[in-house]
Protein backbone atom coordinates (compact mmCIF):
# COMPACT_ATOMS: atom_id res chain seq x y z
CA UNK A 1 0.00 0.00 0.00
CA UNK A 2 2.98 1.90 0.50
CA UNK A 3 3.30 2.32 -3.66
CA UNK A 4 0.17 3.96 -3.48
CA UNK A 5 1.57 7.13 -2.15
CA UNK A 6 2.97 8.35 -5.26
CA UNK A 7 -0.06 7.97 -7.32
CA UNK A 8 -2.59 9.41 -5.28
CA UNK A 9 -3.55 12.98 -5.46
CA UNK A 10 -4.15 13.62 -1.54
CA UNK A 11 -2.49 11.22 1.33
CA UNK A 12 -4.22 11.03 4.79
CA UNK A 13 -1.25 10.55 7.56
CA UNK A 14 -2.49 9.20 10.58
CA UNK A 15 0.42 9.60 13.16
CA UNK A 16 0.72 8.45 16.48
CA UNK A 17 1.54 5.56 18.74
CA UNK A 18 -1.27 3.15 20.23
CA UNK A 19 0.53 1.42 22.97
CA UNK A 20 0.43 5.93 24.43
CA UNK A 21 -3.15 6.08 24.86
CA UNK A 22 -4.33 9.43 23.49
CA UNK A 23 -1.26 9.36 20.82
CA UNK A 24 -3.32 6.78 19.16
CA UNK A 25 -5.68 9.22 17.50
CA UNK A 26 -4.30 9.82 14.30
CA UNK A 27 -4.03 5.85 13.68
CA UNK A 28 -7.95 6.05 14.98
CA UNK A 29 -9.21 8.41 12.56
CA UNK A 30 -7.60 6.59 9.71
CA UNK A 31 -9.07 3.54 10.77
CA UNK A 32 -12.38 4.91 10.67
CA UNK A 33 -11.99 6.37 7.92
CA UNK A 34 -10.80 3.59 5.59
CA UNK A 35 -13.25 1.11 7.90
CA UNK A 36 -16.48 3.68 7.85
CA UNK A 37 -16.37 6.38 4.76
CA UNK A 38 -15.65 5.84 1.30
CA UNK A 39 -12.75 7.79 0.46
CA UNK A 40 -12.70 8.86 -3.29
CA UNK A 41 -10.40 7.46 -5.74
CA UNK A 42 -7.68 10.01 -5.60
CA UNK A 43 -7.26 10.04 -1.56
CA UNK A 44 -5.21 7.82 0.14
CA UNK A 45 -5.20 7.29 4.19
CA UNK A 46 -2.53 5.61 5.93
CA UNK A 47 -1.66 4.95 9.76
CA UNK A 48 1.74 5.64 9.94
CA UNK A 49 2.60 5.17 13.58
CA UNK A 50 5.57 6.85 14.56
CA UNK A 51 7.29 6.38 11.14
CA UNK A 52 5.91 9.29 9.07
CA UNK A 53 9.35 10.50 8.57
CA UNK A 54 10.49 7.97 6.52
CA UNK A 55 7.80 9.01 3.88
CA UNK A 56 8.09 12.48 3.81
CA UNK A 57 11.72 11.86 2.84
CA UNK A 58 10.92 9.92 0.53
CA UNK A 59 8.10 12.41 -1.05
CA UNK A 60 10.89 15.28 -1.15
CA UNK A 61 12.94 13.12 -3.26
CA UNK A 62 10.36 11.74 -5.40
CA UNK A 63 9.36 13.15 -8.60
CA UNK A 64 5.87 12.21 -8.36
CA UNK A 65 4.40 14.34 -5.33
CA UNK A 66 0.83 14.46 -4.18
CA UNK A 67 -1.46 17.85 -4.05
CA UNK A 68 -2.24 17.75 -0.10
CA UNK A 69 -0.93 16.17 2.15
CA UNK A 70 -3.08 15.71 5.59
CA UNK A 71 -1.26 14.72 8.77
CA UNK A 72 -3.63 14.09 11.38
CA UNK A 73 -1.80 13.80 15.48
CA UNK A 74 -2.35 14.24 18.92
CA UNK A 75 -1.06 17.49 20.85
CA UNK A 76 -1.13 18.82 23.81
CA UNK A 77 -1.60 22.66 23.01
CA UNK A 78 -2.03 24.86 25.83
CA UNK A 79 -5.41 26.89 26.34
CA UNK A 80 -7.34 23.79 24.46
CA UNK A 81 -10.01 21.67 25.65
CA UNK A 82 -9.63 17.96 25.50
CA UNK A 83 -11.05 16.51 22.27
CA UNK A 84 -11.22 19.62 21.04
CA UNK A 85 -9.76 19.44 17.41
CA UNK A 86 -8.11 22.11 15.10
CA UNK A 87 -5.99 22.71 12.54
CA UNK A 88 -2.23 24.00 13.32
CA UNK A 89 -0.38 25.70 10.34
CA UNK A 90 2.78 24.14 9.93
CA UNK A 91 4.94 27.79 10.11
CA UNK A 92 2.86 28.21 13.65
CA UNK A 93 4.22 25.22 15.33
CA UNK A 94 5.86 26.18 18.65
CA UNK A 95 9.68 25.58 18.51
CA UNK A 96 9.58 24.37 22.24
CA UNK A 97 7.13 21.57 20.09
CA UNK A 98 9.61 20.63 17.66
CA UNK A 99 11.11 18.01 19.98
CA UNK A 100 7.95 17.32 21.57
CA UNK A 101 5.89 13.79 20.82
CA UNK A 102 3.35 15.06 19.23
CA UNK A 103 4.75 15.09 15.95
CA UNK A 104 7.55 12.91 16.46
CA UNK A 105 10.54 14.72 16.71
CA UNK A 106 12.14 17.75 14.42
CA UNK A 107 12.89 16.17 11.34
CA UNK A 108 9.00 15.76 10.63
CA UNK A 109 8.57 19.56 11.58
CA UNK A 110 11.32 20.42 9.16
CA UNK A 111 10.38 17.63 6.36
CA UNK A 112 7.18 19.53 6.41
CA UNK A 113 8.24 22.64 6.00
CA UNK A 114 10.54 22.05 3.04
CA UNK A 115 7.57 19.88 0.86
CA UNK A 116 5.42 22.80 1.47
CA UNK A 117 8.24 25.79 0.74
CA UNK A 118 9.80 24.11 -1.82
CA UNK A 119 7.26 21.58 -4.03
CA UNK A 120 3.64 23.67 -3.72
CA UNK A 121 2.21 20.69 -1.60
CA UNK A 122 -0.95 21.71 0.58
CA UNK A 123 -0.08 20.95 3.50
CA UNK A 124 -2.82 20.65 6.98
CA UNK A 125 -2.14 19.23 10.19
CA UNK A 126 -5.14 18.39 11.88
CA UNK A 127 -4.88 17.81 15.89
CA UNK A 128 -6.96 16.94 18.90
CA UNK A 129 -5.77 18.15 22.17
CA UNK A 130 -4.85 14.89 24.23
CA UNK A 131 -6.46 14.72 27.71
CA UNK A 132 -3.61 12.51 28.70
CA UNK A 133 -0.42 10.38 27.85
CA UNK A 134 0.05 7.68 29.60
CA UNK A 135 3.41 7.39 31.66
CA UNK A 136 3.21 3.21 30.51
CA UNK A 137 2.04 1.67 27.67
CA UNK A 138 -1.92 1.59 27.27
CA UNK A 139 -3.74 1.06 24.37
CA UNK A 140 -7.27 3.09 24.06
CA UNK A 141 -8.17 6.68 23.61
CA UNK A 142 -9.61 8.44 26.84
CA UNK A 143 -13.26 9.57 25.92
CA UNK A 144 -12.52 12.90 24.98
CA UNK A 145 -10.51 12.16 22.20
CA UNK A 146 -12.44 8.74 21.36
CA UNK A 147 -15.35 11.46 20.66
CA UNK A 148 -13.39 13.51 18.37
CA UNK A 149 -12.49 10.86 15.66
CA UNK A 150 -15.45 10.98 14.09
CA UNK A 151 -15.68 14.75 13.90
CA UNK A 152 -12.00 14.93 12.61
CA UNK A 153 -13.29 12.67 9.98
CA UNK A 154 -15.73 14.84 8.85
CA UNK A 155 -13.64 17.71 8.38
CA UNK A 156 -10.79 15.43 6.55
CA UNK A 157 -14.16 14.89 3.78
CA UNK A 158 -15.00 18.41 3.69
CA UNK A 159 -11.22 19.24 2.92
CA UNK A 160 -10.67 16.27 0.50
Amino acid sequence: MLSEIFDKSILIFGCGNILLGDDGFGPAVVKRLNDNHALPEHALALDMGTGVREVLFDLILSESKPEKIIIVDAVDHPGRQPGEVFEIAVEDIPAKKIADFSLHQFPTVNMLKELKDHTGIDITILAAQVQEIPEELREGLTPPLAAAVEEACRRILRNI
